[in-house]
């Protein structure tokens, strides 16, 4: 289904006046497609509703000069969605199987830079109706002391929905009324999220033990069906149990296969078991079977919380978790911390000495270490104490204190990190420690290295010279800007001290922060030091394109702005003509290069070029010098610019204005070129000069176009002509479109010639559409001896509405067309009567051996939505085009609707064509005798019964205004 919602409004210019014709202010929303309900709130903004999944269509109709531009926007509902800004005219906003998510209320924005920008907004109320879930609670509490035990079981019934639903509660498949059983209660509880009825079935009796259904209604709102769930109640209904296979904390290898197993011990009806993970979705290669989870060759990305689910929608769902560790091991890392009670950065006999080693690992805890002394376990002693986990030091850092150290203690120490019976490799690394192995690091930039100079798209090199032993990493950052690195890290290490840029930009310029790491080295003060990255580019200049309009024989000055540049000095300025240069290329250091044309004429236009260089780069602004005249701007809001005549043509009032008509000379007139669009060998019908006086800015100009023919459409080319130039054309497409209304009948004969399709719409619930067609676009395979082999006037670009009888179709199928929603005001008929005759005329076609059934059916809106069959027709009725006319007399709203089904096969093809709804009784001449009733009687003027059964239905009549 697509639903449409058209706005109207206009954008006044202020420069109209004269000839100028606008489009109203005031604004007008009109409807077409298939809306569940449209209707306006007491602001009066329009509400629309539709079904959820279903495809919505807002379509913005904005009158304005210059053309506007529209922007679609949401609030309200979700969080505000904003739309791309578009400069299509008549913006359609499309949303493909709305969701619930959607709701809200939606502006179209217009504007075109002169005045107030135009705002309408419309509310889109998406209905939808889940399956309810039933979960069912049950107590036990002790009556008149011990004697005996009350049961009491909740059933609670919850659905999201909009509207509010009804709900119907059923024991078998019988309602329940709560004035016919006392041992039943219902009733809505407080604090519940969605809409809940919860049915209390107190002191359990044995008729209690039954099925129970909870059917939800939303009334059929939007055609959306009832939904109802069904729970069997026994003596053994009872919650979910499970027990889980493994330990809650279960720590694994990588590599390994791991299976997850929970079993069911309890529950009636059986539960169903799922699996999940937190806070990640499951790994792919999971696999599932029955309770247990299978997890292949697991990594250290599998790791997370597994939950196990049991459900039976009685109590509350049992849940298990399991947190999977797969143990992971990298990054070994050392620290010398000399003895900071002495304040020292150096290693020195007779003082304290720490030693620390720290693992990346998972998990942390179940890290063990182990520390050696020149290859030989180290035993605790009171020189030599071991911290299996050090508090001055990140958790997870094992240390090796050594005590006022002696001579001896001079030794290479060696950290290992392992899991103990585990297959993970341990990692280890050597500390050489003497007074000559362990010296403070020095940092440094070299000579001439402080300040890096590099082109915009070169790489780069930073470096900081680190000495010192061990030699420690050196850590970069930026630091002048709250900016990451260009790897998107907020600090990089290199093990050399270089840091190396590829393809620098020149938001890449600045301070860069160079230090030691404190860690694979001493544990010290940082060493720090910085450099500085000037990123040189080409000049950025103002204006980089510019159309530069002038009447002859003036003068004109050039002008070519640099914002920006690195280095700023100006090197070299040079002007060009159509690429030949003007001037010797001598340095010129001025900020803005210009340049002056003493007198414009045609041999000096052209397209001007300054070329601009600062020694790294080249820059250009260019200059596209004339006297010709800027193109005219069609005006799209022309009111009613179609005009039918006679012979099947048609004429269109073309209107424009002309953009900045004081540039240049005098516009004396225009040249118009017209000729038909989309076809082959293209005709050209007008092709003329008329002449027109001084043009004013804002003032709208018109010309007719006579003699198109219905329903082509024709390309146009409009120029504007001076004493000395012609000027920049302006092209458009013509469409030919009928001028229908939505709000009342109208004389107007739709023959489906626009896409629009007069504003009939397609009934989503048939079996199959209507489809649009003319000679042109039909298949050179459809079927022989079936359908129109041109529409009704016999033209082969016009279109007409058929519906194809060919697979996969079947015998039945059927297919409606709707017409828009008319209005029906309460004036009175002939002769006092209540009820105003309106006249429905068509032209069918149906020829085949296997024609099955056109019906027309009168659609009137009313409290209920009533269908009467109004005229219908069946079998083989010859090759040519027939008309059928009849009278209606609805008492509200109606639609019509046209009805094609199928027959027993596929040479079954329907048509129809000129379709027309009218005030009043059919003319004479076009009343036709063959239209009949079902059953070969005569058609009636006038419709009865379905005025008798919309009374029946309601007791009082909505009109549409």
């Amino acid at each position: 289904m697509e639903l449409f919602w058209i706005l109207l409004f206009s954008v006044i210019h202020p420069y109209a006046r004269g000839q100028g014709v606008y489009a109203p202010a005031n604004a007008q929303i009109v409807h077409s497609g298939q809306a569940c309900v449209v209707k306006e709130d007491n602001i009066s903004e329009r509400i629309y509703t539709i079904r959820e999944g279903d495809t919505l269509v807002l379509q913005c109709l904005v009158k304005g000069h210059p053309r506007p531009q529209v922007r679609w926007t949401k609030t309200a509902g979700s969080a505000s969605d904003k739309f791309q800004e578009t400069s299509i005219f008549n913006e359609t906003l499309r949303i493909e199987r709305i969701q619930r998510v959607q709701g809200g209320r939606y502006y179209c924005k217009a504007e075109n830079g002169v005045g107030v920008a135009a705002i309408k907004s419309i509310r889109v109320d998406v209905q939808y109706l889940d399956k309810p879930l039933l979960t069912v609670h049950q107590t036990l509490s002790d009556v008149r002391g011990t004697y005996y035990q009350e049961k009491t079981v909740f059933l609670r019934c919850t659905v999201n929905s909009n509207p509010p639903v009804r709900f119907i509660w059923k024991r078998g498949n019988q309602p329940i009324e709560l004035n016919k059983d006392n041992g039943v209660d219902i009733y809505e509880p407080l604090y519940t999220q969605g809409e809940t009825k919860v049915l209390k079935l107190k002191n359990l009796r044995p008729q209690d033990f039954a099925n129970y259904t909870c059917q939800v209604s939303v009334r059929n709102v939007c055609d959306i069906p009832d939904s109802s769930v069904t729970f069997q109640l026994t003596n053994a209904t009872c919650p979910p149990a499970l027990r889980l296979s493994v330990n809650e904390t279960l720590v694994v290898d990588p590599g390994k296969d791991v299976t997850l197993s929970c079993e069911v011990t309890g529950g009636n009806p059986t539960p169903t078991v799922s699996w999940s993970r937190y806070p990640s979705p499951l790994p792919q290669r999971a696999q599932i079977r029955g309770g247990s989870l299978t997890l292949f060759a697991v990594t250290p990305a599998d790791s997370g919380y597994y939950n196990c689910t049991a459900v039976n929608s009685v109590g509350n769902p049992a849940k298990r978790t399991v947190n999977l560790i797969v143990r992971v091991m990298k990054n070994l890392t050392f620290q010398i911390t000399p003895d900071s009670n002495k304040d020292s950065e150096s290693i020195q006999i007779g003082r304290d000495l720490k030693l620390s080693c720290h693992v990346d690992a998972q998990p942390q805890d179940k890290v063990n270490y182990s520390w050696y002394k020149n290859a030989v376990p180290i035993v605790p002693s009171e020189s030599l104490i071991f911290l299996r986990s050090d508090p001055d030091m990140a958790p997870g850092t094992s240390s090796l204190e050594i005590i006022d150290m002696k001579f001896r203690d001079q030794a290479t120490y060696s950290c290992v990190a392992n899991f103990p019976g585990s297959r993970v490799p341990e990692l280890r690394v050597d500390v050489n420690i003497t007074q000559s192995s362990v010296i403070p690091p020095v940092l440094t930039v070299p000579a001439g290295g402080g300040v890096v100079t590099v082109r915009e798209g070169m790489p780069a090199e930073l470096v900081c010279l680190v000495d010192g032993k061990p030699r420690p990493p050196v850590l970069w950052s930026r630091a002048d800007k709250d900016l990451p690195m260009p790897s998107g890290d907020w600090v990089v290490e290199t093990r050399d001290g270089r840091l190396r840029l590829n393809n620098v930009t020149r938001d890449l310029g600045g301070t860069y922060r160079c230090q030691t790491a404190p860690y694979n080295g001493l544990n010290i003060k940082k060493r720090e030091a910085q450099v500085q990255l000037l990123v040189q580019f080409a000049p950025i200049v103002d204006p980089v394109f510019q159309d530069v309009r002038s009447p002859y024989y003036q003068p004109v000055t050039l002008r070519c702005a640099v914002l920006k540049s690195n280095p700023p000095r100006i090197a070299r300025v040079s002007w060009l003509m159509n690429g030949r240069p003007l001037r010797s290329d001598a340095p010129d250091t001025q900020d803005a290069p210009q340049l002056r044309i003493e007198r414009l004429g045609p041999g000096n236009n052209g397209t001007y070029e300054c070329r601009i260089s600062n020694g790294v780069g080249v820059s250009s602004c260019v200059f596209n010098v004339s006297g010709r005249p800027y193109n005219p701007e069609f005006y799209y809001d022309t009111p009613n610019p179609i005009r039918i005549l006679k012979d099947n043509n048609y004429s269109y009032n073309l209107q424009w204005t002309q953009k900045e008509p004081a540039a240049v000379d005098r516009i004396i007139g225009y040249r118009i070129n017209c000729q038909s669009a989309y076809t082959r060998g293209k005709q050209t019908v007008i092709s003329r000069q008329i002449n027109v006086n001084e043009p004013q800015k804002g003032v709208l100009m018109s010309y007719t176009l006579t003699d198109l023919r219905i329903p082509l459409s024709y390309e146009v080319w409009l120029t504007p002509i001076t004493s000395y130039d012609q000027g920049d054309t302006a092209y458009r497409i013509i469409q030919y479109s009928e001028p229908y209304t939505y709000l009342r009948p109208s004389d107007h004969v739709c023959g489906f010639e626009d896409e629009r399709i007069c504003g009939f719409s397609q009934d989503r619930s048939d079996v199959f559409d209507w489809t649009r067609q003319n000679h042109l676009t039909q298949n050179p395979k459809r079927s022989p001896n079936t359908g129109p082999d041109t529409d009704r006037s016999g033209t082969k670009e016009g279109y007409y509405m058929y519906i194809e009888a060919s697979r996969p179709r079947e015998p039945g199928d059927r297919a409606r067309l709707l017409s828009p929603l008319y209005n029906v005001t309460a004036a009175k008929g002939p002769k006092g009567s209540s009820r105003v005759p309106y006249c429905i005329s068509f032209f069918y076609h149906m020829r085949g051996k296997h024609i099955g059934s056109l019906n027309v059916l009168l659609r009137v809106k009313s409290i209920a939505t009533v269908d009467s069959l109004a005229w219908t027709l069946s079998g083989n009725q010859g090759p040519e085009w027939k008309q059928a006319s009849f009278i209606v007399n609805p008492i509200g709203p109606f639609q019509v609707v046209f009805e094609g089904v199928r027959g027993t096969g596929y040479e079954g093809d329907i048509a129809i064509d000129d379709v027309s709804v009218t005030k009043g009784k059919c003319k004479q001449e076009n009343s036709v005798s063959n239209t009949v009733l079902a059953g070969g009687a005569p058609a009636q003027r006038s419709l009865s019964l379905d005025v008798l059964l919309i009374c029946i239905l309601s007791s009082r009549l909505l009109f549409y205004r």
